[in-house]
């Protein structure tokens, strides 16, 4: 979807409060949406059917962002060092297809971006880069208990141990591209 000059990402790196919370920070990123995608049941998913699963849905944002500002393979280089793109259906202790890597692309273009920036990425990891490239299915936005988390529950032990080292990550590797 462009609408002048935004468009959208669509990516799942584990839990969508650390990925949503990467993303808030980044410059030219106007809004962040924990949801799901890329499951195979019918009707809109809870957060307890994803957590258990079986539906296939992973966990992702939805980003909007101002490409006159960061471009998609910036966004892409940003997603794919601020996680782990190597461990299958797995982010630290998160386990489970719903906390599996994946691209979502929205047309061609995209896939082909997502494409070479994996290629170019790779030679920085030891092991294999296993994130799924998938045209976007249906997106499905999380309740609003999930919406902002990490800005609404820093004190929490999830943000703390697990959310941070990420964003400390960011802003070591990125910082020209914090707001």
């Amino acid at each position: 979807m462009t609408t002048n000059n935004l468009q959208i990402a669509t990516l799942g790196g584990g839990c969508f409060w650390c990925t949503e919370a990467v993303f808030q920070e980044v410059k030219g990123v106007e809004k962040v949406v924990s949801g799901y995608a890329g499951g195979n049941v019918p009707g809109e998913p809870t957060y307890r059917e994803i957590c258990s699963g079986l539906t296939g849905h992973a966990e992702v944002i939805e980003i909007t962002f101002d490409s006159n500002i960061i471009s998609f393979e910036d966004i892409l280089v940003i997603f794919m060092t601020t996680h782990d793109p190597t461990t299958l259906n797995q982010q630290g202790a998160d386990r489970g297809t719903q906390y599996r890597s994946v691209i979502f692309y929205q047309n061609e273009v995209q896939q082909k971006i997502a494409q070479e920036v994996l290629k170019q990425i790779q030679p920085y990891y030891n092991d294999t880069i296993v994130t799924e490239l998938s045209p976007l299915p249906i997106f499905y936005k999380a309740t609003k208990e999930h919406q902002n988390y990490y800005r609404e529950n820093t004190q929490q032990g999830y943000c703390s141990f697990v959310i941070e080292p990420k964003l400390a990550k960011l802003r070591k590797l990125h910082a020209d591209k914090l707001k």
